[in-house]
């Protein structure tokens, strides 16, 4: 009786984990939507948003069962925006986008939905986030070494600086595999760019000159929990992949 009653409270427990999970995930897939709204509405008018919130919502329940549970991970919460990309993503190119311009909605999306949070806390989530996946990184690259990673997790090289910098050279890239599974590779490296938005609004710094991505052996992370990055889109990014 105690056995089963501790595997009923292990499942329970189990249920409510990934019931509170896909909440939160439903809820910033949400507030990237009603955040962008008046932009997509102002570019293209309200025609364009209404097929773009439907073919969206349609593709990402069609492409969420095809998405493997990759489990715990450092970069679980990098993991959880994928299937929301690339549904926005195909759906943007079925309106008529081009890639480039696909991708510059993609970072109108992401940063109107960052900057929900003020400026300060948006700062402090940075630091919090950095130096986080700073004392997880070693472990979770000892589970690589080990082989106990889902196929479809990152794979990377952790190298410490400081108390403030550390590099991370990414080998293999989930959004790699998950874009040229569902084919929406063409979403890449245009993604990979948020990496400056993000670091830009949290106050950090970031530096990178290869990606994945782009053709290159891996991606060569550089990050300061305090720091500056520019983000400047319209400068391109030649030497700052």
């Amino acid at each position: 009786m105690t056995n089963t009653n501790g595997m009923k409270q292990g499942l329970a427990h189990t249920q409510v984990h990934v019931l509170l999970e896909n909440r939160m995930n439903k809820l910033l897939y949400q507030v990237a939507m009603r955040r962008s709204r008046s932009c997509y509405k102002q570019r293209y008018g309200q025609d364009f948003w209404t097929r773009f919130r439907v073919g969206s919502n349609d593709r990402l329940a069609e492409i969420l069962p095809k998405v493997p549970d990759i489990g715990k991970s450092v970069f679980s919460f990098n993991y959880i925006f994928a299937p929301f990309y690339i549904a926005w993503y195909q759906t943007l190119i079925s309106l008529g986008n081009t890639p480039g311009e696909a991708d510059e909605n993609l970072w109108m999306m992401n940063e109107r939905m960052a900057r929900t949070l003020p400026a300060f806390l948006l700062k402090i989530a940075g630091r919090l986030y950095l130096g986080s996946f700073s004392r997880k990184a070693a472990g979770h690259e000892a589970r690589q070494k080990a082989g106990t990673l889902h196929p479809y997790d990152w794979k990377i090289t952790y190298r410490p600086m400081d108390a403030n910098t550390y590099e991370i050279d990414i080998l293999e890239c989930a959004y790699v595999k998950l874009t040229n599974d569902l084919g929406a590779r063409g979403m890449l490296p245009g993604v990979c760019r948020m990496d400056y938005l993000f670091s830009h609004l949290m106050g950090n710094g970031f530096t990178r000159t290869k990606t994945l991505a782009d053709g290159d052996d891996c991606c060569n992370c550089r990050y300061q929990l305090k720091g500056a990055c520019e983000w400047a889109p319209e400068k391109g990014f030649t030497d700052r992949k």
